[in-house]
């Protein structure tokens, strides 16, 4: 890949990383495990602060299992990374969408590794999300880098582009 590529994803993936674990961190030490605290009045309509952790995967699934998703974790920041190196030159959207979905991964990991499990804290309060898992910036990156793909698999459905390695 271009010098200009990899320093793209890896300058997302690591400010993805910054922001993820520099806002994990205000919480750990500025809230109680389980309190809960309103942004702003008037945010509070739309979300709210909750800490909370994870030693399960997305959405609160799969809680215990924090070694077999620890290594879970690494296999898939493995298969990222050897996935990007074998990617032909394509669109400039690609790698932040790649860089989102590493350093969301790494922010959680370095979770798993420090802490045990991983610390939630944004809490929607909208309809129809009322009632929506608690989440961090890692795994709205993630989110955000898998909806970024997606898009663009589907807007190359026609073309000749792969976004696959060949």
């Amino acid at each position: 890949m271009s010098g200009l590529k990899n320093l793209i994803l890896i300058t997302i993936a690591a400010l993805t990383v910054a922001l993820d674990q520099a806002t994990k961190s205000w919480i750990v030490a500025h809230m109680s495990l389980g309190e809960s605290r309103e942004v702003a009045p008037w945010l509070n309509a739309i979300f709210s602060l909750t800490y909370v952790t994870n030693t399960g995967i997305a959405f609160g699934l799969f809680q215990g299992l924090g070694d077999v998703l620890l290594i879970v974790a690494l296999l898939a920041v493995g298969a990222m990374f050897i996935y990007y190196r074998h990617l032909p030159p394509g669109p400039l959207l690609l790698p932040i969408a790649l860089g989102l979905q590493l350093g969301g991964a790494l922010g959680n990991l370095i979770d798993r590794l420090t802490r045990g499990a991983v610390v939630d804290f944004i809490d929607l309060n909208f309809w129809p999300l009322h009632h929506w898992p608690i989440f961090n910036l890692a795994d709205a990156s993630i989110v955000t880098g898998v909806a970024l793909l997606v898009l663009m698999i589907l807007s190359k459905k026609d073309r000749r582009e792969p976004l696959a390695p060949t």
